[in-house]
């Protein structure tokens, strides 16, 4: 079995993809930024008053992420613990994986998905973060 997820509950993608394909008991997620759902707004960024972006909260922006991976996962009938795979991409590395490392470990806590964290000169959006993910959905741990 193969589908396509496309949800309102997530942000819309910035490209022409879906929020997630399933195939089989596999689901593979887009990548997923921290904007928010409906009006695309990046929580934490601040603009000068020439709309200018001159600085972020980057903890704002993982909440976010993570709470828009939350509604992709739940649109296409999988939970948080059904992760496996976890690809993280952050634009200061220097600055912001300490955080980055300590909320994770909030947020998947007891999920045990494996990780990769990669340093990016830059994302589509003004963002500091995305994640792509995948799930095994009804997948037994051995």
């Amino acid at each position: 079995m193969s589908g396509i997820v496309r949800t309102d509950t997530a942000p819309a993608p910035v490209g022409a993809y879906p929020h997630a394909r399933r195939v089989g008991n596999l689901l593979f997620l887009s990548g997923v930024g921290p904007r928010q759902p409906g009006d695309n707004v990046i929580p934490g960024n601040v603009h000068d008053a020439a709309g200018q972006l001159t600085g972020y909260d980057f903890e704002a922006q993982c909440h976010q992420v993570f709470a828009n991976v939350r509604a992709v996962l739940e649109a296409s009938g999988a939970a948080w613990t059904d992760l496996v795979d976890v690809t993280v991409f952050l634009t200061d590395m220097e600055r912001d994986f300490a955080a980055y490392n300590r909320l994770y470990a909030e947020y998947f806590a007891g999920v045990d998905a494996c990780r990769t964290t990669l340093g990016v000169t830059s994302l589509p959006t003004p963002i500091a973060i995305e994640l792509k993910c995948v799930a095994a959905i009804g997948a037994s741990a051995p």
